[in-house]
């Protein structure tokens, strides 16, 4: 990381601290708003975090969708559930 920036009163090591919390919205509204003034003041921590939270979101996208069964399983689970 580049040297350690204050700004907005807030260090990159604090912002990096609380970028999960951040994404998944779980800051007070005033913390929120320290941390999205440090990003506008930190172009270091503003590429980072907008990457981090584009790769959370795109995990969660996948983690979300189930895999399909293979037709086997499916029969099986079936043959349980009294479906044939």
């Amino acid at each position: 990381m580049a040297k350690e920036r204050n700004v907005a009163g807030i260090t990159c090591g604090e912002v990096l601290e609380r970028l999960g919390a951040y994404v998944d919205g779980e800051l007070d509204p005033a913390e929120r708003a320290q941390i999205d003034a440090h990003l506008a003041g930190c172009n270091w921590c503003e590429e980072f975090g907008l990457g981090y939270a584009k790769t959370v979101s795109a995990l969660r996208s996948q983690l979300s969708q189930a895999a399909p069964l293979s037709p086997d399983a499916q029969k099986r689970l079936d043959e349980r559930l009294g479906k044939s």
